[in-house]
């Protein structure tokens, strides 16, 4: 007859179901929690979480990924973590199960996982040996605590029918029994008799403890382990100190605000800047480990490290930065001050070769953006941007430094956390969002938006100040128009501009009579092209139309 282990899986009932979600559950968390940890200290985007995020956002399809901007706007990232995260917790609880009933299986699960996460880390952009270490450390710190949890597991009573010598049989003191001598009386172990092996009130409250407790280390270890690298770089932003330009930005005129409340200020400030991206999370990099590669087909290749492109003359500009998943009326737009280096200048140096048409832009975590070379090197003041509205960037819109091009969207020029670029031809390669059916060519639409009134906002009747910006960058805004219900179209007031590459406020008196009134609003460029009423998604270039508003005047 066999002696019951302790290793030994019990399988009489099998245990709660909630034992082993719960158990998945602190496994996989306190694994996130070691792997942020471990991508802290080995410096580089490698977490589990990062890394299949990542390869998650790249594989999503056009359609998902302008669903994701339309709907969450620029909280597309956080939405996508957390359905990451919710996927994760099912395939935890999943594992969990398995493990808690046949640890094996759990194992398996876990090394499934783990596989995935050095996979997707290995692959990413200049990965090195130590990016699958997170994931490597996670999946073994999962497998070691469901082994723990397993020994751990409260053992489910035993059914009574089931007999002295079923070596299964969960909680049977078999030895016990083996161990007494025939006749010792009524104190004697019946062979029916069942002493729990376990304390089960004991054991259940050793599995709850840890459990929980590694749900609590990993609260603190993702956050921890991120915040530990962020803070690195913060410091080491805080120590920049930018250079005085060498061509400051002009000033700004007298009349350069409309003067009407709920008008987007002329700069806006950083904290309100727009930022859409590919990244999952904010790239985080220290200005002593940047470099610029310069390099393709060019005559003479350069490398340049934050200390050399801070030492070369710098321009400072008002240019307006407009995203081409922008809705007519929408806020993916901005103006801001940016302090740079003139990209022509670094392309003159490193001398093109004929046939060089497009420059391929790449950021530390591998996105692409494909430029006209034309468009670096035809004295706009296109810049390898340090500096924005007085102070170096700000980590989340490209620390160290990125790209700003006025006139042309973001997704083919404003690459931010670069590290390299690369003159080729648009025959020869195809950068990120064309790859996903976007135009190779994207210069910024002209368009117009009404900031006040709001849409169906309640307006007494009388005056009412209608005002809004409009932007047509590179060729600049000459006049805005407005019409109500289909009218006339009336001349708004323009205020000023330093120049063609900033958006322009503009206001108009309404006297607003009682009723459900349509408000509409185009502009006119430089050029004397009149915004176009057609209306048309973002995709594959910009999206088109008249912003429109409907308002009640009581």
């Amino acid at each position: 007859m066999k002696t019951q282990t302790a290793d030994r899986p019990v399988t009489g009932k099998p245990p709660k179901l909630w034992y082993g979600e719960l158990a998945g559950l602190a496994a996989t968390a306190l694994a996130l929690g070691v792997g942020e940890l471990v991508a802290a200290a080995t410096g580089g985007p490698s977490a589990p979480l990062v890394a299949v995020g990542g390869v998650a956002v790249d594989a999503a399809p056009t359609a998902v990924k302008e669903f994701a901007v339309t709907v969450f706007y620029t909280y597309d990232k956080l939405a996508l973590q957390a359905g990451i995260v919710l996927v994760l917790a099912a395939f935890a609880a999943f594992i969990g199960v398995l493990a808690m009933r046949r640890l094996p299986y759990g194992l398996a699960g876990v090394a499934m996982f783990g596989a995935i996460g050095v996979l997707a880390s290995a692959t990413r952009a200049g990965a090195t040996w130590a990016y699958p270490l997170p994931s490597v450390a996670g999946a073994l710190t999962a497998a070691g605590l469901l082994v723990l949890l397993h020994r751990t597991l409260p053992r489910p009573a035993a059914s009574p029918a089931q007999a002295v010598g079923d070596s299964e049989g969960p909680g049977l003191d078999v030895a016990a029994h083996e161990a007494t001598a025939p006749g010792q009386g009524a104190n004697a172990p019946s062979p029916y008799t069942r002493v729990p092996a376990v304390d089960g009130t004991r054991s259940r409250r050793r599995f709850l403890v840890l459990a929980a407790g590694s749900i609590g280390a990993a609260m603190v270890a993702v956050p921890g382990g991120r915040r530990l690298w962020a803070q690195r770089v913060a410091a080491a932003r805080a120590a920049v100190v930018l250079p005085p330009p060498s061509s400051p930005a002009a000033p700004l005129p007298a009349r350069v605000s409309a003067g009407v409340p709920g008008v987007a200020p002329f700069v806006t400030r950083n904290a309100d800047f727009y930022r859409i991206d590919t990244a999952l999370t904010v790239p985080q990099m220290e200005p002593k480990d940047w470099q610029l590669r310069i390099h393709g087909r060019v005559k003479q290749p350069l490398t340049l490290t934050y200390e050399q492109l801070l030492a070369r003359p710098m321009v400072e500009r008002h240019i307006t930065l407009s995203c081409v998943s922008n809705e007519v009326g929408g806020e993916l737009v901005g103006n801001a001050r940016w302090l740079g280096v003139l990209i022509r200048e670094l392309l003159e140096e490193a001398g093109p070769e004929e046939g060089a048409d497009q420059v391929v832009s790449r950021s530390v975590d591998g996105y692409t953006a494909g430029t006209p070379t034309a468009a670096l090197r035809d004295g706009r003041d296109a810049l390898l941007a340090v500096g924005m509205n007085g102070e170096p960037l700000p980590v989340e819109h490209g620390f160290p430094v990125r790209m700003v091009v006025p006139g042309l969207y973001g997704y083919v020029s404003a690459t931010k956390w670069l590290t390299e670029l690369e003159l080729t031809r648009f025959s020869d390669f195809s950068a990120y969002w064309v790859r996903r059916d976007y135009a190779a060519l994207a210069p910024v639409k002209t368009q117009s938006r009404i900031d006040t009134p709001t849409a169906g906002k309640r307006l007494e009747s009388g005056l009412v100040m209608v005002a809004g910006v409009a932007w047509a960058q590179q060729r600049g805004v000459s006049a805005v128009e407005v019409r109500v219900d289909d009218g006339p179209w009336q001349q708004a007031q323009l205020a000023a501009v330093p120049s063609v590459d900033t958006w322009r406020q503009w206001s108009w008196t309404w006297q607003a009579t009682p009723g459900k009134h349509r408000l509409q609003v185009r502009a006119t460029d430089d050029t004397g092209q009149v915004q176009t009423e057609q209306v048309h998604e973002p995709l594959p270039d910009g999206a088109t139309g008249w912003h429109t508003i409907k308002v009640t005047v009581t």
